[in-house]
Order: C-alpha cells, then sequence, then structure tokens
C-alpha cells in the first residue's frame, strides 16, 4: 500500500535517503540540458544498490529481482528516473544466469565495484522492430573471433557503458528448424569497439533518455566473449526481458505513487471557491481510480519477481506486470496533470518531466499490443496473431 511498511522497508529507506540528497531541482537541470544523471548514478554505485543481483562471492548483495526493483520503484517514486541506469540489473541478470564461470569471475567484481558498467543490450533492429526471430545482424566465426555486421536502433546508454549485451545471428535463418534458432548473445567491451567496426549515432527523442543507433562494419569480438551455447541467444534474451519488464513496470510504479502523492497534496492544498478542490468528487475520484490501478499493478509486480527469483516461469506474469503498471501510472501521470491545471505544464513543477518520461512505457520495452497478442496465444489459447 501507499504508505505501509513492508518488507523492504529498510531497502526504502535508505534508497529514499539517498535520493533525498538530489532533489527535483537536480532531475530538473538535468533534463533541461539533455544531460546524463552522473553525480546521481556514481551516488547508487558508491552505494552498492546496483550491485543488489550480484552474488557475494563477486563482491554484491546477492539480493533477488524483487528486491532490485524496489530500488527502481524508489528512484522513480522519489523524482528520479530509473531509465539512467535500470540496464545494469537487467543486463546483469543475462550475465549470471547464462554467462560461463570465467567471464562472471572477469566482469562481476568490477561492476560490483563500480569500476565497470554494463548498461547496454543491443537487439532491436530499424527493420525488424519486435520480430526478433528476423533479425539481420550477423555474427560469423572466423579464426577464435566472431566478426560483426549489421544495425541495431533504440540502444540505450551506450554512451555511459562499458559493456553491452549483443543479440546477432550466428546461423542463416533459412538453414535452422525454428526461426528462434540460430541467434547468439555477446559481450561487447565498448572501450575496444567504438571506432573499430561500431559506430554509435545519438538520437534526440522526446525524453532525457541517451539512446542510439548503432552500426557494425566487421566488428570483431573474441569467441570467449559468446555468452552460453551459439545458437541459443534467443531462449537466454528472453530470460533478461522478462527481468526488464518487470524492472520497469516496478519504476511505473513508483511514478504512479509519485503522481498520486503530487495530486493528492495540490488538491488538499489548492483552494478555489473558497474550498479545496479535493473536495470535489470530480477531482478526487479519478485520483482515487488511479491509486487503485496502481495498487493492483503492484500485486502483479511481486508475483513476477517471486517467479523469476524461485527460476520458475515467468513470462506471463513479466508482461502483464509492466502492462497494468504502465498503464497505471500513464492514468496517474493524466490524472494529476489535470488536478493541477495550467500549472502541470511549468517546469518547476515538474509534473510535465516526469509525464514525458512515464509515457515511454506504453511504447518500450514491448508495445502494449505485443503483450494483448501474447496473452491471447500463451494464455487463452486463441491463434497465433502473427
Amino acid at each position: 500500500m501507499l504508505n505501509t511498511p513492508d518488507e523492504y522497508q529498510e531497502i526504502r529507506d535508505a534508497v529514499r535517503s539517498l535520493c533525498a540528497e538530489f532533489p527535483d531541482e537536480y532531475f530538473r537541470k538535468v533534463d533541461e540540458q539533455r544531460a546524463y544523471p552522473e553525480a546521481f548514478v556514481d551516488a547508487l554505485i558508491g552505494a552498492g544498490w546496483l550491485a543488489a543481483m550480484i552474488p557475494e562471492e563477486y563482491g554484491g548483495s546477492g539480493l533477488g529481482l524483487a528486491e532490485a526493483s524496489v530500488i527502481m520503484e524508489e528512484i522513480n517514486r522519489s523524482g528520479g528516473n530509473s531509465g539512467a541506469v535500470h540496464g545494469q540489473m537487467y543486463n546483469m541478470g543475462t550475465l549470471l544466469r547464462s554467462g560461463s564461470r570465467a567471464q562472471k569471475e572477469k566482469y562481476l567484481p568490477g561492476i560490483a565495484a563500480g569500476k565497470l558498467r554494463i548498461q547496454s543490450m543491443a537487439v532491436t533492429e530499424p527493420t525488424t522492430g519486435t520480430d526478433t526471430t528476423k533479425i539481420k545482424t550477423t555474427a560469423v566465426k572466423k579464426d577464435g573471433r566472431y566478426v560483426v555486421n549489421g544495425q541495431k536502433v533504440w540502444i540505450s546508454r551506450v554512451q555511459h557503458s562499458d559493456l553491452m549485451i549483443l543479440l546477432a545471428r550466428t546461423t542463416p535463418l533459412a538453414e535452422v528448424k525454428k526461426k528462434s534458432e540460430g541467434m547468439s548473445i555477446f559481450i561487447v567491451e565498448l572501450k575496444d569497439a567504438i571506432g573499430r567496426g561500431l559506430t554509435v549515432r545519438p538520437i534526440p527523442n522526446l525524453v532525457n533518455h541517451e539512446t542510439n543507433e548503432l552500426f557494425f562494419d566487421n566488428l570483431e569480438i573474441p569467441e570467449e566473449n559468446l555468452i552460453g551455447e551459439e545458437g541459443r541467444g534467443f531462449k537466454y534474451i528472453l530470460d533478461g526481458l522478462n527481468a526488464e519488464r518487470t524492472l520497469i513496470a516496478a519504476e511505473c510504479i513508483g511514478d504512479g505513487y509519485w503522481f498520486i502523492e503530487r495530486a493528492t497534496r495540490y488538491a488538499n492544498e489548492r483552494v478555489v471557491f473558497d474550498r479545496p478542490i479535493g473536495r470535489n468528487q470530480g477531482v478526487q475520484f479519478p485520483i482515487a481510480d488511479a491509486f487503485i490501478e496502481i495498487e493492483a499493478a503492484n500485486l502483479m509486480r511481486f508475483k513476477a519477481c517471486e517467479l523469476f527469483d524461485a527460476n520458475q516461469p515467468c513470462g506471463a506474469q513479466a508482461n502483464m506486470a509492466k502492462y497494468l503498471a504502465a498503464k497505471a501510472s500513464w492514468e496517474a501521470a493524466n490524472v494529476c496533470m489535470q488536478t493541477h491545471g495550467g500549472f502541470g505544464f511549468a517546469n518547476e513543477y515538474d509534473i510535465e518531466r516526469k509525464f514525458r518520461e512515464t509515457r515511454l512505457y506504453q511504447v518500450a520495452p514491448i508495445s502494449t499490443n505485443l503483450i494483448y497478442a501474447y496473452v491471447a496465444e500463451h494464455l487463452l489459447g486463441l491463434p497465433r496473431s502473427f
């Protein structure tokens, strides 16, 4: 519930305390400058929050997705934007669950210590979008290395990351029995790749979210940077995407609570016609409705976390959590904006910034229509629609 202590309260209090050092003015300025919140990210790393899911043997906290989701939720609930850092959580999960012992020993201690960032995952392509099995980026094995050619788009935080997870075809689509086969994932060390076969082109966009087009021209990746077995990358990446969707659900819940708290406060304080506007049912009912939707999404978020942390299938719950939370946060954003009236458009209230940020999740990392299609086919037994 909104202000009811829970089993994660110690984490919540600690993250809120850190976030209090970065008030609205900080994020407002970062947004205006289209900058990256370096000081905030450094503080998170320094406090160990981005190493939450790394096992203790590698220098992390050994926590689960549930705890990681609470960290992301509290950042957004405090007025920040977890989009600057959430890649570290779900990309790390891909390495943790599918990487070799040698890869974990090579990278995880550095990530846990804050010396390395693994913020990016390169999957989406301009001509295939969410039709991932049709990707055209190839990785051809040659003399102990893979040579990569192709293009990716909407790849976030490349300019603020040291490592990137890359999905590429290692076997042509025409040569596999199932279209989900023949793709592999790799760890790309960006400092060695950029300018040596990898070109990064930023994409200006609606929100202050660093995202890019990537162009691969004979980029060479060492053979030992292949994660797991060659040809099984799609399966590995799905596991990471379930974590991604669940974390983003938590971020949307954090946004939703932020909007509800701001709308409630303003409705109690704003006096028109000699009475607080929150006394009017036309104002209070939409706020109550949005709050109920957030609470429902919150339950599905924790169900997805529970299954993921138990290594149980959680695709349905992760997708539904993302759908419910993104929808609830967007409704709360609209209610908050409407409650504030004209003041909601003023930068100093921060509503327009958060309004733009939470709108993203109706589209990314997976569109609402794709979630409908997943539920229709996999849960309801309806014919595949694509």
